[in-house]
């Protein structure tokens, strides 16, 4: 079935929400196939709906918080009586397997499940003054309204990691989703309205980026935006921080990574191997925590790679709904980047891991492929040996299935490998010793670290963001985010009946600072 949608700013939106052409979201597994006809919103859709939020908010903060907690709860139990569906949606519509799809659904059930008990707990604190007969407090309260961008290969618990605090404290939602992933963000958008979410406090827009910037930057002059989260490329996440920047505003910028994996010349290598596998080609490395470069200690780089190129060649490629390794790739314009990136492979490196490199095709097939290559965007998996640290696949975000190896001697050398692409997401290393793992931790600059686990991976109650090029130290999930959707607001109660001022009206205990102790307490005689 094929879905026709449009943007979603009610309950008073203009007449046409539409004025950006078409987007015709296809199933990458089969390119056939139409997810959702799209109607794309202009330059003027996001304005509007910030202004439907900014009136809609000042209600919804006005509903007690342990009220907006149930209406998570809620959201839960709904996402959760859905969860075959919706993972269903998501593997059709992105190629997303369906294993890591359900666990995706999972994850905003987790979600929920923390932030209905946030509801209880939005605490502030009472602190005392320096001046008697007067009461000093902090409160949290709503930012006001936040523009949510997210990326479309983590079509739904990502924006639920905005979603469901920033509604919790109390804002309005302007949702932007991808649109590769528009029919999901419907679905995920229809299931919080049902829960008790309004049409105006979650709203929900379909635009490209020429449309999505020029908005951005309206609804910004325009002072109807308090708050802007985005999951995305590095790239775009600076100019959207620059933007922010313009009008003093601090966003939450989830970006991309160039994640480590180093291995230890005492690690598990089978361990090693599994988790190397699944976080560099998994969801075919479309996260922005798979893996990017392996580091391995020359004494076991050999038998690693070995180890890797043997369960990278028997792995299950192909189509999502069964059980593989990964699908296609997400749509398009990823397939076009990743032929560019296959582009960057020289002469000095070694390709394993598949028998041929590029699109898996019938004439360049890969053996125990699942499903039939020729219905979508397919690509064999790739493991580049003798990769430099000057190369473009070193030092960038690739996006796809390749995974590029180099040695080093000595755990600082590894680190230094480890930052030397500039990014800072996520990084782990594997070892069986405890000074390895804990002298990682401390030189490596990953906002993110995993010991004996993959790159990948995030737990609903744990801070998930990254520095450096992944982003601007912001931190999603967990208790952590609340920092981003409120803002501290001091009280200050002087019930003395007379004016006291800071500083200046302070009583004082002064010491006998030319006290010295006696000879019969050790003093000097």
């Amino acid at each position: 079935m094929q879905s026709t949608l449009s943007s979603v700013i009610g309950p008073e939106a203009p007449a046409r929400v539409d004025g950006g052409g078409e987007y015709l979201s296809r199933n990458p597994a089969n390119l056939e196939d139409v997810v959702a006809q799209v109607s794309l919103g202009g330059p003027d859709v996001l304005p509007a709906a910030t202004e439907q939020a900014r009136r809609a908010q000042r209600e919804w903060a006005q509903v007690p918080a342990p009220v907006r907690g149930r209406v998570v709860a809620g959201l839960g139990r709904l996402v959760e009586a859905n969860k075959e569906s919706l993972a269903r949606l998501v593997t059709r519509e992105i190629g997303k397997p369906y294993a890591e799809a359900l666990g995706e659904v999972q994850e905003i059930i987790d979600t929920c499940d923390f932030f209905l008990g946030e509801g209880r707990r939005l605490y502030g604190q009472t602190v005392p003054s320096e001046m008697p007969d007067k009461q000093l407090f902090t409160f949290r309260v709503p930012v006001g309204v936040a523009v949510v961008i997210t990326a479309g290969n983590f079509p739904v618990a990502v924006p639920s990691w905005y979603l469901v605090p920033a509604l919790l404290c109390g804002n309005a939602v302007v949702w932007k989703p991808a649109e590769y992933a528009a029919g999901a963000a419907r679905a995920l958008a229809e299931l919080a309205w049902r829960a008790g979410v309004p049409k105006g406090v979650l709203n929900l827009v379909y635009a490209d980026g020429e449309a999505t910037s020029r908005g951005l930057e309206t609804a910004l002059a325009a002072g109807t935006v308090d708050k802007v989260g985005f999951t995305g490329s590095s790239a775009v996440g600076s100019q959207i921080g620059a933007l922010c920047g313009k009008y003093l505003q601090s966003p939450c910028l989830e970006l991309g990574g160039k994640n480590p994996m180093v291995v230890a010349p005492d690690a598990e290598l089978d361990l090693a191997v599994e988790g190397a596998l699944f976080s560099g080609w998994g969801t075919a490395g479309q996260r922005c925590t798979s893996l990017g470069n392996l580091i391995v200690h020359r004494d076991v780089h050999d038998e690693f790679v070995r180890r890797l190129d043997a369960a990278l060649r028997s792995a299950t490629i192909g189509d999502p709904t069964g059980d593989v390794l990964y699908g296609p790739l997400l749509d398009q314009e990823f397939a076009e980047n990743f032929e560019r990136i296959l582009g960057e492979i020289g002469d000095h490196h070694t390709v394993l891991g598949s028998e041929s490199v590029g699109r898996i095709t019938d004439s360049a097939p890969r053996k125990g492929f699942h499903g039939d290559p020729s219905t979508g965007l397919y690509y064999h998996p790739v493991l580049l040996d003798g990769l430099r640290p000057d190369d473009h696949i070193f030092r960038n975000e690739t996006f796809g299935p390749i995974v590029g190896v180099t040695t080093y001697e000595t755990l600082d050398e590894a680190i230094e490998l480890g930052n030397a692409p500039g990014y800072g997401l996520s990084a782990a290393v594997y070892t069986t010793d405890p000074a390895t793992a804990f002298r990682f931790r401390q030189g490596i600059s990953a906002g993110m670290v995993s010991v004996n686990n993959s790159t990948s991976g995030a737990e609903a109650h744990l801070p998930f963001g990254g520095n450096g090029k992944s982003g601007n130290g912001s931190r999603q999930s967990g208790m952590w985010v609340l920092d981003q959707f409120t803002r501290w607001q001091s009280l200050n109660w002087d019930f003395s009946g007379k004016l006291q001022k800071a500083q200046m009206d302070v009583d004082t205990v002064e010491p006998e600072l030319d006290f010295r102790l006696p000879p019969e307490f050790g003093g000097a005689r």
